[in-house]
């Protein structure tokens, strides 16, 4: 770490040394949209409509409000732009981003609250399973010097993801494209930055001697764009309590189940569908 580098840490480490600090972090994602073999069937043009319509679920900003020991990432509130009603569903099986994630460093407590299917859940993450492995590598994010991390860690199951499989599965797709396709991990960058010395970071990530302002997976890019010291108005930061209490691993299961039951129920529609014409 240079002379600068520590020097700054040093100063933000004393603006932050009360108890009562509060931070927040604004954060813009941008998630890619993969059309799977539908895309096989729409027109440039339709591909283009359907982005600009999923826009608002594929590129929200959130905000990641701490203090030194914990944290709440949560997206930002806005109003529904006119006519986007529609999209609602398919935007949030698109992006599934869930909900809330709070974070409790002295406990290593992490807690995603989320809704599926109409019902409403508590996810517990385990921090410990993220091994990060510190890099060389450093650039400048804004006005801070960030260095880099890695990280390889398990893909997560969504509606899409699963969805996706069992149409690929479906369509009889060579044993080797299947096995990529049911590669079990991703590997993560983190870019953390040293002059704001708290563990946290966007969503369920953390751990890092650092803020990390920075973090791309397989299609998910989450950039920080802002960040603001003791704001005037204090966000409490408080731990979720309502929904069923599942651990990551529970929750996915019954999102792969209720997926594969809404699918199947989709295809004996469409075949009577058929039939009938």
């Amino acid at each position: 770490m240079n002379k600068i580098l520590y020097i700054l840490t040093f100063f933000f480490s004393l603006s932050i040394s009360s108890q009562d600090f509060q931070g927040q972090a604004f954060y813009k994602t941008q998630t890619s949209m993969d059309f799977g073999s539908w895309g096989d069937r729409m027109s440039a043009e339709q591909k283009k409509a359907m982005k600009e319509r999923m826009k608002p679920f594929l590129e929200p900003v959130y905000i990641l409000t701490f203090d030194k020991t914990k944290s709440i990432y949560q997206q930002e509130e806005t109003l529904d732009a006119p006519g986007s009603g529609g999209g609602r569903g398919w935007g949030r099986m698109w992006a599934s981003s869930g909900g809330p994630v709070y974070k409790d460093l002295v406990s290593k407590k992490s807690l995603q609250s989320t809704e599926f299917m109409g019902k409403k859940f508590l996810i517990s993450n385990d921090p410990d399973k993220i091994k990060w492995v510190m890099e060389k590598e450093q650039k400048m994010i804004g006005n801070y010097l960030c260095f880099k991390a890695t990280a390889k860690v398990s893909k997560p199951k969504t509606m899409t993801s699963v969805w996706r499989k069992s149409e690929k599965q479906n369509d009889s797709i060579k044993d080797s494209a299947i096995k990529n396709l049911e590669e079990e991990y991703m590997m993560i960058t983190a870019w953390y930055t040293p002059q704001i010395p708290v563990s946290h970071g966007p969503a369920q990530f953390g751990g890092l001697p650092g803020l990390i302002l920075e973090l791309t997976n397989d299609n998910t890019v989450m950039l920080c764009t802002k960040v603001v010291m003791n704001p005037e108005k204090r966000i409490q930061i408080s731990e979720p309590k309502k929904g069923e209490f599942v651990s990551r691993a529970e929750f996915e299961n019954i999102v792969e189940v209720k997926t594969k039951e809404m699918r199947n129920m989709w295809r004996g529609g469409r075949s009577k569908s058929i039939r009938k014409n």
